[in-house]
């Protein structure tokens, strides 16, 4: 889209509807998540509209409860890896991505990846899949977690150095607490450390 308008109906609406689904600070986080998305895309030249949409509806599925989140997925047939079945907190990407077309009528399959790999990431993602991985990672409401000005730094610079950067850190923090680690996240870690090894 090339008008790009925070009034729009169609964002208005869906800002209304999150704000009943969300508790109050992850909705805080989401709004901080679709303008900081909409700011990458702007330094990148991406389209700012689909970066500030995939943004508000990344955590679509965050507020849900572990057993409703079980049913849904049985319902829309989201298949469940291990690490998921372990810990349902893992499934609001995956289905948050499928609300983002059932319940918040969105058809572009760029915005619903968007959605679907902001927390595992995936090799050879897209620009506006990058675009949300980091934007939930760096957006101002965030705790500092650490290297976090270098990231926010390189953010703007280079995508895919910021991808390396935080998948690195959480690959770190979630070994640390001897959390299971999706094989995804490490397949994404190990796709991007090659391709900022080549630059």
């Amino acid at each position: 889209m090339e008008n790009f308008n925070t009034e729009d109906d169609y964002l208005k609406s869906l800002e209304k509807k999150l704000s009943k689904e969300l508790d109050k600070k992850r909705f805080a986080h989401t709004i901080g998540v679709a303008y900081t998305a909409a700011n990458l895309a702007m330094a990148h030249g991406d389209d700012i509209y689909d970066a500030y949409l995939a943004g508000l509806l990344h955590d679509n599925a965050k507020c849900i409860s572990s057993s409703e989140k079980r049913r849904l997925c049985k319902k829309y047939n989201v298949s469940l890896n291990e690490a998921e079945e372990k810990n349902p907190d893992l499934l609001h990407a995956k289905l948050g991505a499928v609300l983002a077309k059932e319940i918040y009528g969105v058809e572009d399959n760029f915005i619903i990846n968007a959605v679907r790999y902001h927390t595992t990431g995936r090799p050879g993602m897209t620009e506006l899949e990058k675009i949300i991985y980091i934007a939930d990672y760096i957006e101002p409401n965030r705790k500092i977690l650490p290297d976090m000005s270098k990231i926010r730094k390189a953010a703007f610079r280079d995508l895919n150095e910021a991808m390396v950067l935080i998948l690195q850190n959480t690959l770190g923090y979630l070994t640390d607490k001897k959390a299971s680690i999706d094989q995804l996240t490490q397949e994404t870690y190990d796709y991007y450390k090659n391709i900022a090894g080549n630059h």
